[in-house]
């Protein structure tokens, strides 16, 4: 049996009105809808005598055929966003009352029944040989200094007691750490730790949001370490 151009278009045409039936159609759908009223359109008004190339009319089809992928594909994504969106925030939560360490050069000296100390952090790109801890005071000026050596590449904490260069407790309040790196006779690019107290999660248009004290907008990635 032969099959002529005419017939072809025919068998399309009529397929693609059937198609066009359900008035009660998603985003999607409509899409379509609009592109197959269009080609069907194309196809009653074409001339008998130069009907449209089955090339063509495949090359349409297939172009809708790829809208409708993209479409279902970015309904997918929305999808996951959602649920990561929703497991992050879960995780987020879990930190509300926990320390973390995040990019800063504060710490607070407190005392207790067990005496004083305060928690600070370092941040280093490469493994070093040595670590010095620089601690001032508010005007600037070292109180107290404290050497590292063999440290991984990565975050690290440490925790101050207080005691200063000539042997005494400093008194409770805020200091500012300095780090340096080295490995042999190479600097290695570090940077100073701060801890703070996550207090409350918040879900933005930006993603999930973290209040820790003067930190008032954290993300997760901001975290270093969780203490």
């Amino acid at each position: 049996m032969t099959v002529s151009a005419t017939d072809t278009t025919q068998s399309v045409y009529q397929s693609l009105t059937s198609s066009t039936k359900d008035t009660k159609t998603s985003k999607t759908d409509d899409t379509q809808a609009r592109f197959l009223k269009l080609l069907t359109t194309q196809l009653k008004n074409q001339d008998p005598l130069n009907p449209v190339d089955n090339a063509q009319t495949t090359s349409q089809l297939a172009q809708i055929s790829t809208v409708d992928g993209i479409e279902r594909l970015n309904s997918t994504l929305q999808g996951l966003a959602g649920s990561y969106r929703t497991s992050e925030t879960l995780q987020a939560a879990a930190l509300v009352g926990r320390g973390v360490l995040v990019d800063g050069d504060q710490m607070t000296l407190s005392s207790n029944a067990s005496g004083s100390f305060a928690v600070g952090g370092f941040n280093l790109d490469a493994a070093a040989d040595k670590v010095n801890i620089s601690i001032r005071d508010s005007s600037g000026v070292e109180i107290a200094n404290e050497e590292l050596t063999k440290q991984d590449a990565g975050s690290h904490e440490f925790v101050w007691d207080g005691t200063t260069t000539n042997g005494a407790i400093a008194a409770n309040g805020k200091y500012s750490i300095k780090i340096t790196a080295t490995k042999g006779n190479d600097a290695i690019t570090s940077n100073a730790l701060e801890m703070a107290t996550v207090v409350s999660v918040s879900n933005t248009d930006s993603g999930v949001s973290l209040d820790a004290g003067r930190f008032s907008k954290l993300s997760l990635a901001d975290i270093r370490r969780i203490i």
